[in-house]
């Protein structure tokens, strides 16, 4: 297995749908295996195939839950159905969120607290459950890096000027950025 740098905000795969695979094979099973082992060592609840520089729709994650599903898994070509997202304002202690290619950083998000997740393993298995409380925060989260957002896109305008901010501050927004996870340092911590 190979651990692969993490893409920074700015690099464009990031801010591009990407493509739906089709061959589910021996290349797609290594790099789901590649995907694993880079969360793993970036201790990373969750990875999408462009934060690895790839526009491919693939996310892996690695979050023990409470609904049944193993604590570890990838979706290959998703689908989410979403619960309603609460208006009320995101609470900045219970509702922070982070991302392996916003390195070190946290900003509160509401999400929905349910969600139905469809799609396929990396042998083309359909998968279809539901994820509740963080479980579902991570999949939206992942889900939304295969159609080009980052959870700092969708972050309401006072923690968004924030979070423009710290990108101008890193020198982020630019291509060719990235991190190694097990070499450069955990930009959070652990």
């Amino acid at each position: 297995m190979t651990v692969h740098p993490i893409v920074i905000k700015g690099e464009p795969v990031l801010h591009r749908r990407a493509k739906e695979v089709e061959t589910f094979d021996d290349d797609l099973r290594t790099l789901v295996a590649d995907m694993h082992e880079t969360n793993r060592v970036a201790n990373g609840a969750g990875l999408a195939a462009p934060q690895i520089g790839l526009g491919l729709r693939i996310f892996v994650y690695a979050m023990e839950n409470d609904d049944g599903v193993p604590a570890q898994g990838v979706l290959v070509n998703p689908s989410l159905v979403l619960g309603k997202v609460s208006g009320n304002a995101p609470d900045p202690d219970d509702e922070a969120e982070g991302c392996l290619s916003v390195p070190g950083e946290h900003f509160p998000l509401k999400r929905a607290e349910w969600v139905r997740v469809s799609g396929f393993d990396e042998f083309g298995q359909a998968l279809e459950f539901e994820a509740t409380g963080w479980f579902a925060r991570c999949m939206q989260h992942e889900y939304d890096h295969l159609d080009g957002k980052l959870y700092v896109d969708r972050l309401v305008d006072r923690y968004q000027r924030k979070a423009r901010r710290v990108a101008k501050d890193h020198g982020w927004g630019v291509p060719g950025l990235s991190w190694m996870p097990g070499v450069d340092p955990d930009p959070f911590g652990h």
